[in-house]
Order: C-alpha cells, then sequence, then structure tokens
C-alpha cells in the first residue's frame, strides 16, 4: 500500500511539474484577464460537470466570499448550482443547453466565462462556451488531455498534460487556487 501512495504522490508531483513548466504563462493570462474584467464592473460564469461542477461552486465561493484577504465581495456566478434552472432546462431543453440557457440569461460582453472539464469533451460546456463568445465575453477552458473539442472554442485553454482524470482535477484546483490569490492581490494589495 505505502509503494501506491508514493506512486500517487510522484504522479500528482510530475504533473504540478508539468503545469508550472507549460501553463505558467496561461494562467498569468487567465489572472489578468479575470483581475480587468472584476475592475471594469464584470463578472465571472464558472460551470463543470460532476467533480468539475464541485471545482466551478469551489472556484466562485473563493471569489464572492474572500480567498485569503478580507476584501469586498467579487461578482460570480456557478451554473452548476442551481437545482431547479437545471432540472428545468434539461427537462425542456436537454442536457445539452443547462449552462448555454444560463449563459443566455447572465452573460453580458467582458464578463468572462470559465467551462471546466477534465475530458475537454463536455458537450453542454462547449455549447455555452460557443454562445458566451458569440455574446462578446472572454471564454477560458480548463480542460484536460489534449484539450478535446473544447479547446478550439476557448480564448485561452489551459490543459493540464494528463490523462489520468484524477491528475487533471489536481491541476485545475491548483491552477484556481493560484488564481483567486493573484486576482485577490491584484485589486486590493
Amino acid at each position: 500500500m505505502l509503494n501506491e501512495i508514493q506512486r500517487q504522490l510522484q504522479a500528482h508531483q510530475q504533473v504540478m511539474t508539468l503545469i508550472e513548466r507549460e501553463l505558467s504563462v496561461q494562467i498569468a493570462e487567465m489572472t489578468a484577464l479575470l483581475t480587468e474584467a472584476f475592475r471594469n464592473g464584470k463578472k465571472l460564469l464558472v460551470m463543470g460537470n460532476g467533480g468539475s461542477a464541485a471545482d466551478s461552486q469551489h472556484f466562485v465561493a473563493e471569489i464572492v466570499g474572500r480567498f485569503k484577504l478580507e476584501r469586498p465581495a467579487l461578482p460570480a456566478v456557478a451554473l452548476s448550482t442551481d437545482t431547479s434552472i437545471l432540472t428545468a432546462i434539461g427537462n425542456d431543453y436537454g442536457f445539452d443547453s443547462i449552462f448555454s440557457r444560463q449563459v443566455e440569461a447572465l452573460a453580458t460582453a467582458g464578463d468572462v466565462v470559465v467551462g471546466i472539464s477534465t475530458s475537454g469533451n463536455s458537450p453542454n460546456v462547449k455549447k455555452a462556451l460557443e454562445l458566451a463568445r458569440q455574446r462578446g465575453c472572454h471564454t477560458v477552458g480548463l480542460l484536460g488531455k489534449d484539450g478535446g473539442s473544447i479547446k478550439p472554442v476557448c480564448d485561452l485553454a489551459l490543459v493540464v498534460p494528463t490523462n489520468d482524470t484524477p491528475r487533471v482535477q489536481e491541476g485545475h484546483i491548483t491552477i484556481i487556487h493560484i488564481v483567486c490569490d493573484l486576482v485577490e492581490k491584484g485589486l486590493f494589495q
């Protein structure tokens, strides 16, 4: 068992090293994009399915509440949280529309819309990002594997370079924490 624990921790460390080497510039770009959007009175919309839905809620909680600094709340919405909206849209329009209908209702030009997908191939995330882009929003993907079909519809794609879903998820939450920290510091320090 100890060997397996060590193997998994080493796999985690290898992905973190790849993120440092391959995604530091994109993390800085995402931070600058969000900082500028908040300065201009724009909002953040975040979506994902399953564990990525939980990550989208976590991201928004850090932005609306606080990450480390006592500061004013920032405008952000996790599109995966309202069960009445999700079930009504899913029932009336289909699961592939659960996020795009919310983007239609909430997104305005200049907002930042983040789609989280470990596979990079979630049809409902892709559809929402396409609509967000049409509406003049900045589209960001937190993706895994090779970025999948979502990567081309993102203005900025941060692709965690592994096929191992748990390592992709760990990479996403690490990126989210770095961005939250740097956005707070950029706006309030």
